[in-house]
């Protein structure tokens, strides 16, 4: 049996990176997907407009070492990504001596939908001067 999760949606929020003591590089970011909301009866909900209703989840996404450095550099809010990897629970006992339980994704690989900001900082959809060359995918 395997542990795998493959999920591609939006990110949610810049991205937040960290280096432990030892040296490994953490990037934590938050991303969205989103499915059509159903009625009883299994039909697709719609509002007034006639447009779908969706209905949207948030998984936190974790990755380590080089993944999490290109992650850091070059993925921002907004961005359409598919991430790859396994699905990882916790569980702790908080300072009020509550049971806790936590759930993310350690991802192995993090595919770019769209494109990436560049390595500045500044998003590259608007910017002709930069070559697709130099971007990491």
């Amino acid at each position: 049996m395997q542990n795998l999760v493959i999920l591609a949606g939006n990110v949610g929020a810049t991205p937040e990176a960290r280096t432990t003591q030892g040296g490994t590089k953490i990037t934590h970011f938050s991303l969205a997907t989103s499915r059509p909301k159903r009625d009883s009866n299994g039909k697709i909900v719609k509002d007034d407009n006639g447009r779908r209703i969706e209905d949207t989840e948030w998984h936190r996404i974790t990755c380590f070492n080089g993944v999490g450095k290109t992650v850091e550099q070059y993925v921002d809010k907004g961005m359409k990504v598919m991430v790859r990897g396994r699905i990882h629970y916790t569980r702790w006992t908080d300072n009020e001596n509550i049971e806790r339980y936590g759930v993310e994704i350690i991802a192995d690989e993090v595919t770019f939908l769209t494109r990436a900001k560049s390595a500045s900082g500044d998003q590259g959809g608007n910017d002709s001067s930069v070559d697709d060359d130099e971007i990491p995918f």
